[in-house]
């Protein structure tokens, strides 16, 4: 029996080699089946026909340093295939959005590629140096185009707010510099950095200029995501329409909050759940929506007789809270003011919007629910254990 399990071991392992090396499963080899793969192999994938565009301008793949580039590009896209299937089932979910907008503002369809190469279509990545959301908007340059960021709201994380800043973006720099495939340099690098290069080098032509390097292969990884989303059955991505992701679809509401309120009775009020409240509305920081009115997205029918519900469990909710006011004392911290409470530090912590990493000084007033009242936030823990992962 072992034996067996070893050698079925090995079957798999051959087989996945073989994958990644693009070559034919041999019929010999016991319990795999030959039909398995049935990816072309890379170099054929780079056997580009006719001309390749972007946004309707020419990648001059007729230059050889040009089609090295490309080449390069579009490989290293394949190779990851699990990416490739990712970005697959995910564009069915935002990008009939995405060219929505594009097409309501009369700007090129192509441009829905880039927030392909930027985010993979995942409205929580970050970047080391902080861009974020679908489109990987700095926090200056997002707050320039109308996104609110803040400890509470991120739109960076909303499809639609980010999409429409990212408009106004792209129209901004085609209008600065005369081409879409040097605004989407300068969506890269920056505006400045790429009007300086090209007052230095003497060209404004992409493909001449020396840039970052990131910046260099920007516009090819923006081109073979293109590539390989327009002719997928072509790279060997035979995808059923039952295998991608459905279209993102909602209710919108207008919710009022006069106070601070728990996320949890929007979704009670909507009869859903608080992560499905979360995934909708990405934009929501933490457990709370700070005062304000703020239209939310909601399941598919749950907008009815929603405002009712949530205005009786508002007023249940605030009849019902159980807590106190305590004022922080000299030589306490988060710790020992839960274990002095007994509820859990996770829970004082989403309480207070507060981070461990914030500290907390004499005189500052902390909200703490009576103990009997909080068992259910200690289902919350894992939420705050793991500091290497963003706060949501």
């Amino acid at each position: 029996m072992l034996v067996r399990k070893v050698s079925n071991m090995g079957c798999v392992l051959v087989g996945v080699l073989l994958l990644l090396l693009d070559v034919s499963m041999p019929a010999s080899i016991s319990g795999v089946r030959p039909t398995a793969i049935s990816f072309p192999s890379l170099l054929s994938s780079v056997h580009i026909e006719g001309t390749v565009e972007f946004c309707g301008e020419t990648v001059p793949l007729e230059r050889q340093e040009v089609k090295e580039r490309f080449e390069k590009e579009l490989l290293l896209s394949l190779w990851d295939r699990p990416q490739v299937i990712l970005w697959l089932k995910r564009s069915s979910r935002y990008l009939p959005h995405v060219e929505k907008m594009l097409r309501e503002a009369n700007m090129p369809d192509d441009l829905k590629y880039i927030a392909i190469a930027e985010s993979a279509l995942r409205p929580h990545v970050r970047s080391r140096k902080g861009a974020t959301g679908f489109w990987q908007f700095m926090k200056s340059t997002g707050r320039k185009y109308g996104l609110t960021i803040s400890s509470r709201v991120d739109q960076r994380r909303n499809i639609f707010d980010s999409t429409s800043a990212a408009i106004k973006y792209f129209r901004d720099l085609r209008q600065l510099l005369g081409s879409w495939t040097l605004a989407a340099a300068a969506y890269n690098m920056g505006e400045e950095g790429l009007l300086a290069e090209i007052l230095e080098q003497g060209t404004n032509d992409y493909y001449s200029l020396y840039l970052p390097l990131q910046t260099q292969r920007y516009v090819f990884r923006v081109v073979a995501a293109k590539l390989i989303l327009t002719q997928p059955n072509r790279f060997g991505f035979h995808l059923a329409e039952t295998d991608y992701y459905p279209q993102l679809t909602f209710d919108k509401v207008v919710v009022h909050c006069s106070r601070d309120v728990p996320l949890r009775i929007v979704g009670q009020a909507a009869e859903t759940s608080f992560k499905v409240v979360k995934d909708l509305n990405p934009e929501i920081r933490g457990h709370y929506l700070p005062p304000g009115d703020f239209t939310l997205r909601l399941p598919e029918g749950s907008a009815k007789k929603f405002q009712q519900r949530y205005a009786a469990l508002v007023k249940k909710w605030l009849a019902e809270r159980d807590e106190l006011v305590y004022l922080v004392q000299k030589g306490d911290n988060l710790s020992t003011i839960a274990e002095k409470f007994e509820v859990p530090l996770a829970a004082l912590l989403i309480w207070n919007r507060l981070n461990l990493k914030e500290p907390i000084h004499p005189g500052d007033e902390l909200i703490v629910r009576r103990k009997e009242s909080v068992d259910i936030a200690a289902d919350q823990q894992n939420d705050f254990t793991d500091k290497s992962l963003p706060q949501e």
